[in-house]
């Protein structure tokens, strides 16, 4: 199980003085030396935390694997495509939201998510669709043209009873199975922490989960290199699960 460290909010630290601290590229190196195997960013249209020079920063500092969340606005496509990082990943934004809210409609927006798919793909750079877990975006997001998705896991987490969190999680497993059905690599994040993010992190077929509010506030009391170790010990505690299960 891999795991993306999302450091927006490192940012979100620094921009609340305007000044150069923390560092989201001396933060990007502890994540990385802690055991997350991809680092995770989003290039907000209102420039709210991450901004275009630490993305560019990012791009050549980090060793593993730099994932760009980000929107379809042409601003924004023009950065990536400059940048270029190994993946970008396309996700609904609205500048009055706290955080993303859902997952993108690509049944609606089909057609145009194609010609920005085939610009980024023209650039050997690899697009992952952030979606709710559903049937019908599942297979929308393979017939764009995507060979990556990453499932919304909001509410799952934000279930407020056992019996809720399970129906979501039934959800997740489903839309899972069905995404590898189709030939997609399936990834999830989005409201995960240290409390529930092992029954996510058991289900077979998803290879890879995004997390990063949580462990930033874990960070507060830990230290980040500690905050993120503890979030890889918890996933790989999947695979003792699955020997167990056998």
């Amino acid at each position: 199980m891999r795991l993306g460290v999302n450091i927006d909010h490192i940012a979100t630290v620094r921009q609340a003085r305007r000044g150069r601290t923390p560092d989201p590229v001396e933060a990007a190196r502890v994540c990385e030396r802690a055991g997350a195997t991809s680092i995770v960013c989003h290039l907000r249209e209102d420039r709210r935390h991450m901004q275009e020079q630490d993305v560019r920063r990012l791009r050549q500092a980090v060793t593993t694997r730099f994932n760009l969340e980000m929107s379809m606005a042409a601003d924004i496509i023009g950065v990536a495509l400059h940048i270029r990082p190994h993946q970008v990943t396309l996700v609904p934004e609205r500048r009055q939201e706290l955080t993303t809210e859902g997952g993108l409609d690509v049944v609606k927006l089909q057609r145009k998510l194609g010609s920005v798919i085939h610009r980024f793909h023209d650039q050997a750079i690899d697009v992952s669709l952030f979606i709710d877990p559903s049937v019908r975006q599942l297979k929308a997001a393979r017939d764009a043209g995507v060979s990556i998705v990453e499932l919304h896991t909001g509410r799952y987490a934000n279930a407020r009873t056992a019996a809720m969190r399970a129906r979501e999680l039934a959800t997740l497993q489903q839309a899972t199975a069905q995404g590898r059905s189709l030939g997609l690599v399936v990834a999830a994040g989005h409201g995960l922490d240290y409390d529930n993010v092992h029954d996510v992190a058991v289900i077979p077929d998803i290879e890879e989960l995004n997390i990063g509010y949580a462990i930033i506030v874990r960070a507060l009391s830990i230290g980040l290199e500690q905050a993120v170790r503890e979030m890889v010990g918890l996933l790989q505690l999947r695979e003792a699960h699955a020997v167990h299960a056998a």
